[in-house]
């Protein structure tokens, strides 16, 4: 599990250079940044270690695959045996992007990507195609206005982070 120790402005400016260029290596992120290669090299380290940088891999966008339609389909399930078997179902659904439990109406939210509307009709089929799931709501994507963003959330983190 990650700590929540924050980061400083080092690790911001670190994390910033690594998402705009992902291909710097340690050896032109210390250039870049007026620091030692090794200052680098622990900081990522350290930051990887904590959960900061999850990873570098690449960013897939669904829709360059095949898979330009984006829905959420809200969930409400039978909680008798707990989110596990229905985490399990859908973990298994390829176009199954993301599932997260939420508060309010429907007990999980279920990010999907799809073909085509008929596709998604296919995909939401898959979905509702277990005994724990009781009732789907799905929401079809129009427009992103804005994509997931880590940058401006690093950069206040980096803010609030007590002065040395």
């Amino acid at each position: 599990m990650a700590r929540h120790d924050g980061v400083d402005e080092l690790d911001a400016r670190i994390i910033r250079l690594y998402t705009d260029d992902p291909h710097i290596g340690v050896l032109g992120a210390s250039r870049t940044l007026g620091v030692a290669r090794g200052t680098v090299q622990a900081r990522l380290d350290r930051l990887q270690s904590r959960g900061v940088i999850r990873s570098f891999a690449p960013q897939v966008d669904a829709g360059a695959l095949g898979y330009p339609v984006t829905a959420f389909c809200t969930l409400e399930i039978s909680q008798r045996q707990g989110h596990g078997p229905v985490v399990a179902h859908l973990s298994a659904i390829p176009e199954v992007l993301e599932i997260h439990s939420i508060t309010g109406v429907g007990d999980l939210v279920v990010r999907v990507a799809a073909r085509d509307n008929a596709d998604l009709g296919r995909v939401i089929d898959e979905i509702i195609d277990d005994t724990h799931v009781l009732r789907a709501n799905t929401a079809i994507c129009l427009v992103t206005h804005l994509e997931y963003r880590t940058g401006p959330l690093v950069d206040a983190a980096a803010a609030a982070a007590p002065a040395d």
